[in-house]
């Protein structure tokens, strides 16, 4: 679509987080709209409980600790939409609020940025590696088990410079972050290897957006919704509907991920995949459900519920050390 003129109509102002990397997001997200609607649009810096707490977000209830005051503000009418990573998103959606866009998504999986180059089989016997995940932490202690890898993981807070820094420093060997992070702030090259999704499932909706708005305002809304990928949209409503029905919040040790089987050409079926664990890694529960490509909200949600069911049948309910607030 050509640009639009703007004429006098005010800026919109587009709601982020202060973080490097959420204004690297939000910066993406006003040019498309700016290239959609050829007006000027502003981000509006915000300050979220999750960003000034320096405890650990099992500690502080990971769920909407990133996202509530940005949801304020839209519901003050202070800013006009909001661009969150999905993955922070509590599952429950405010009545008054609208998921207006789910672009598209980008490399869903973890990343390794390890000292000397390293990738995670070569790791050192007591490397120390740093996530603020429980869900990293699970399967990696998994894995590491399963391998003979003798690992450490070691709980950390802090932006994409503070965690990358303690490698630098030599306080650990290893970080893990997410490969979409680092890509939209141009670091990707840092990365010394990437986790494989069979090894390491990503958490329920990591690497894509979500673009809110109120929902009275309709002609944003359609606005907006000219950046949604409808297939992007269907994989993380299966996710969030898994962690939902497990009534996990986001901070719990879930992972999941909704693609294509693989080897298949033409998009016909929906795989998910769903992981529960105990942090120390000693115990899994890891299934996974296909089925037809959903062309409705309520078809991926069915899918996200049929995994979950089988995965509380299997004792999964009993390895979530956060439950949904």
């Amino acid at each position: 679509m050509t640009e639009r003129a703007s004429g006098t109509e005010r800026p919109l102002r587009l709601g982020t987080r202060r973080s490097k990397l959420a204004m690297a997001q939000s910066g993406h997200v006003a040019a498309a709209v700016r290239r959609l609607t050829g007006r000027s649009v502003e981000l509006v810096e915000i300050t979220t409980y999750g960003d000034t707490s320096r405890e650990h977000l099992a500690q502080i209830g990971g769920t909407g600790v990133f996202v509530t005051a940005l949801r304020d503000a839209l519901l003050a009418g202070e800013v006009d939409f909001a661009v969150h990573s999905l993955k922070d998103l509590p599952t429950t959606q405010p009545g008054d609020l609208v998921l207006a866009a789910i672009p598209r998504r980008e490399d869903p999986r973890d990343a390794l940025v390890a000292r000397d180059g390293l990738t995670l089989d070569r790791l050192p016997r007591g490397a120390r590696v740093g996530t603020g995940s429980p869900r990293r932490m699970a399967q990696l202690n998994a894995y590491a088990r399963v391998h003979g890898l003798a690992i450490e993981t070691v709980p950390i807070r802090g932006n994409v410079d503070t965690r990358i820094g303690f490698v630098r420093d030599g306080e650990l060997d290893a970080v893990v972050l997410a490969a979409a992070g680092l890509n939209r702030i141009g670091r990707i090259e840092e990365a010394t290897g990437f986790l494989p999704v069979d090894a390491v499932l990503p958490a329920p909706g990591q690497g894509a957006l979500a673009v809110e708005c109120p929902a009275a305002d309709a002609a944003l809304i359609a606005t907006l919704a000219e950046l949604d990928d409808p297939h992007t949209r269907a994989a993380v409503t299966a996710e969030r509907s898994l962690l939902a029905a497990l009534e996990a919040g986001c901070s719990a040790p879930v992972g999941a991920l909704a693609d294509l089987p693989a080897g298949e050409r033409a998009v016909h079926e929906m795989r998910l995949r769903g992981v529960v664990g105990t942090t120390d890694g000693s115990t899994l529960v890891q299934l996974s459900v296909t089925g037809p490509v959903p062309s409705s909200h309520d078809e991926a949600v069915a899918l996200g519920r049929e995994l979950a069911s089988e995965m509380l049948a299997k004792g999964a309910a009993g390895l979530m050390g956060e439950r949904a607030l």
